[in-house]
Parts: C-alpha cells; sequence; structure tokens
C-alpha cells in the first residue's frame, strides 16, 4: 500500500516496465555500470529513504562494506542520495554483512545498507538493504523503491551529503558473538577471511576468546577479495591446516555471511555436517524449537536420514538463505541453511552469519570433546548425482506423459531411501535431473534413464 509512502508520491504506477534493480540477494553488477553507476546509485539512495512512511526524526541509516576498491565511491554515492533527502547517514567502514543486520535491529537505525557482491570477483559490487528489524527487505518494498527510482518526476538533492559519522559499534556486535562460546575450548584454529570483509573483525574476535589463531587470506588490496581464498577456495586453508597441525579451519566467504570448515585432516566440512552437528547441540541444550530444522532442496539425503534417527524433521525449501529465513519465521524454528554454509541461528541473528556458525561449531567441539572430523562423520552422504539436459522450452515435465511415466518408475525404485529432485535452472535453459541413492552406480543409471527421455522431448 501506498499509505507507507510519502503523500502524493504513490501515483508512480507499478507496471511491468519498470527495470528491476533488485535481484535475489539484493542490487548486483559491474562497479560502475548500471544499475551500479554513480546517478543510479544516488536515486538509490534517496529512495531508501522516500520509500519510508513519513518520521518524527532524520531518517537513520548505517552502512557497512566489504574490500573492494569500488566500495568507498558507491558508499559516498548512496550517501549523498540519502542525505538530500535529509537522512542521517553513518558508515562503519570495513564490516561483515551480518553486522550491519545485527546492529541496525539492534542500534534503532531505520535502515542498514551493506555494499558487497559476497563471493563474486572484486569487479562486481551489489547494496542490500536491511530493515529496522535487521531483515532483508521484502520484494513489495523492492518494487517499490523500484519504481521510485524509475520515476523521473523528481531529481537527486544537490545540496552537499551530510558529514558521515563513523562511529564504532563494532564493539557491540563482537560482544553479542562472543556470548555464544562463553567457555571457549582450548584449540587451535586457522582462519581464512577471503581478504574480504572479516579482516577487520575475525582475528580479534577468535583472540579475545583466548584461541590459538593463524590467520590468512587477510591482506586485502582492493582487487583480491575472494581470489583464490575463502570459503569458494579452501585448498590454501586446508593445506594451511595440515602443515600447522591445527583442530579445525574456518573460511568465510567475501562478506562474511557463510563459512566452510575443514577438519584436521584438511577435509571440507561443508553445510550439511554442520546441520547436523548443530541440530544435535541444539536440541541437547533444549533449545531446538519445534524440532525440526530448515534446509534447502540441495541438501543431501543423507542429512534428513540422520535428523530423523535423532527424531529431527527437516523441512526444505528453495536454494536462497532469504526462503530459508521465511520458512524459519513461518514455523518458529531456530536453526536452519545451506550446503553452501550459510547457516542461520535465530536466537542471535536472522540472517546467515559466518562467525555465529564458527563460534557454534566451537562450542559444538567444546561440548562433546569431539573432533570436527569426528563430528562430521556423523553425517553418511549418499551418493549424488547431478546431470543437465539444455531445452527449448521449460515444460512442466510432468504435462510430458512419457517423461512423468520415466520420473514415477525411477521415483518408486528409491522410495526412502533416497531422493529424485527435477527443476530447471533459473538463469539458464537447462533441466537438472538430481538422484540421490544408496549405490552411485544406480543413481547414474537412473538419472541418465530420465535424461534420454527428457531429451526426446524437450532438447
Amino acid at each position: 500500500g501506498s499509505n507507507h509512502q510519502r503523500p502524493l508520491r504513490a501515483t508512480v504506477s507499478t507496471s511491468a516496465s519498470i527495470p528491476r534493480l533488485f535481484g535475489t540477494d539484493g542490487v548486483r553488477a559491474t562497479a560502475g555500470e548500471y544499475p551500479l553507476d554513480r546517478d543510479t546509485v544516488q536515486r538509490l539512495g534517496a529512495a531508501l529513504v522516500r520509500v519510508l512512511p513519513p518520521q518524527p526524526h532524520p531518517v537513520q541509516i548505517l552502512v557497512g562494506r566489504d574490500t573492494r576498491e569500488s566500495g568507498p565511491w558507491i558508499e559516498q554515492a548512496l550517501a549523498q542520495g540519502a542525505g538530500g533527502e535529509g537522512a542521517v547517514v553513518t558508515s562503519i567502514d570495513v564490516v561483515p554483512t551480518p553486522a550491519i543486520a545485527y546492529l541496525t535491529g539492534t542500534a534503532h537505525y531505520d535502515l542498514g545498507v551493506v555494499i558487497s557482491a559476497s563471493h563474486n570477483p572484486f569487479a562486481d559490487n551489489g547494496i542490500k538493504v536491511f530493515s529496522g528489524t535487521g531483515e532483508k527487505f521484502g520484494e513489495r518494498v523492492e518494487r517499490q523503491i523500484e519504481a521510485i527510482v524509475a520515476d523521473r518526476s523528481w531529481l537527486v538533492s544537490d545540496r552537499p551529503a551530510t558529514e558521515v559519522a563513523r562511529e564504532s559499534l563494532v564493539d557491540r556486535y563482537l560482544a553479542h558473538l562472543a556470548a555464544i562460546l562463553p567457555a571457549p575450548p582450548r584449540l587451535t584454529l586457522v582462519v581464512d577471511c577471503a581478504n574480504g570483509a572479516t579482516t577487520t573483525v575475525a582475528p580479534r574476535l577468535f583472540r579475545q576468546l583466548g584461541l590459538d589463531v593463524t590467520v590468512i587470506g587477510a591482506e586485502p588490496d582492493g582487487r583480491n577479495i575472494n581470489l583464490g581464498c575463502g570459503s569458494t577456495h579452501p585448498a590454501r586453508l586446508a593445506e594451511t591446516v595440515v602443515a600447522r597441525g591445527a583442530d579445525l579451519g574456518v573460511a568465510f566467504d567475501g562478506d562474511g555471511d557463510r563459512a566452510i570448515f575443514v577438519d584436521h585432516r584438511g577435509r571440507v566440512v561443508d553445510g550439511d555436517a554442520v546441520l547436523l552437528m548443530c541440530a544435535r547441540q541444539l536440541q541437547q541444550e533444549g533449545r531446538l524449537r519445534g524440532q525440526a530444522i530448515v534446509a534447502t532442496v540441495m541438501s543431501n539425503v543423507g542429512l534428513e536420514l540422520a535428523l530423523r534417527d535423532l527424531g529431527i524433521d527437516m523441512i526444505r525449501c528453495a536454494v536462497g538463505d532469504k526462503y530459508v529465513m521465511e520458512e524459519m519465521q513461518a514455523r518458529g524454528l531456530a536453526l536452519g541453511g545451506e550446503q553452501s554454509g550459510h547457516i542461520i541461528f535465530a536466537d542471535y541473528l536472522f540472517t546467515g552469519d559466518g562467525l555465529c556458525t564458527a563460534l557454534n561449531v566451537l562450542r559444538t567441539m567444546g561440548a562433546t570433546r569431539r573432533s570436527l572430523a569426528d563430528l562430521a562423520a556423523d553425517l553418511v552422504t549418499l551418493p549424488q548425482i547431478l546431470l543437465n539436459l539444455r531445452v527449448r522450452e521449460k515444460v512442466d515435465v510432468m504435462t510430458v506423459p512419457a517423461i512423468a511415466d520415466v520420473i514415477r518408475r525411477v521415483e518408486s525404485r528409491v522410495a526412502g531411501q533416497g531422493r529424485v529432485l527435477i527443476r530447471y535452472s533459473g538463469t539458464e535453459p537447462l533441466l537438472r535431473v538430481m538422484i540421490e541413492g544408496r549405490h552411485h552406480d544406480d543413481v547414474r543409471r537412473w538419472a541418465e534413464e530420465i535424461i534420454d527421455v527428457a531429451r526426446e522431448h524437450l532438447a
């Protein structure tokens, strides 16, 4: 509704012709190119203020960014646009995305903005917006903002941007995290900061907790974020953990909202294993609300079977941390996440937080007195095969009798001991056939059967 906009500004028609700025995770593009050119970023800054209901005080916006070289000028353009609408912008420089989410919600800001492109290469950048409750903006508000930006009847004010206050709120965020680990275990840890946003906080946090820490990927130069390091490239972390004889390693992504682990032997431990060990630990502490967790369609069926043995349900949702969050909120659950290392602990924050995830893994290791390798071994993953078929058009496969028939045949073979997932790619003309089951050869043969029939009708 238009009652959430200032008077006379709701005349913008929200027709399909309005250019989309927001994707699944905020605005993301090559820095300097539309929509991350200076003009559009300024208009976006102004639109963020214009979309809010009238406030009795100047709108307060908290901004943070990762280490990309384009971050400072994008922040400045955004502050100029917002300041032109009378907002006060407080920047806390380089901090992880979840720090902004947490502080926006607890330090009484009206909006939080993160300038980051997460795990993308350095030439990209992005803008994510959190509401005053510390949650990502919903699609309805995103559409309203796009309409305001597209409306050429107004211009960004050319009065100079308000002086940006640089306030240190980071200590408050770190204190909130430290409470997760009241009795830190005596462990040696290697931390890979991906030359990104966690470089400013992760080494400090782990050292404050008395852990023996070796830090890598913490020499950001504006262009080396995620480059051969971080959660998408854990090989260097694994080598360092083994060479140092450390107990474990953790790698964050560029903006610090996800974490991937490595055990003492250098083996990668992904989000599925983390969900299992943390679900069990929360259950034992009496903190697993609803005796269920949320995972996406990509999580291995081995996770589902292991949780079932503990009396814990696993609810699946579409890929994307925003869908995980929505499902958790709808059901009042405490834990959810993705295989990629995006884990949400609702008791602490409603968005993925790599530091929070790392502390919960350390807490679990301390409480159980088990190594990470031992805890991860509780997850027995089933063989998984993923095959892709390029298609002419995305037809509902269940409306093609021959394809529906072969899918049902395969489903009856894996029943209860695996699963069949058929879906189209969101970004390319591909049909994806994913099957999990007890035996690798069977699974591959069944996936090929479905692909062969689909090829005759769709390719």
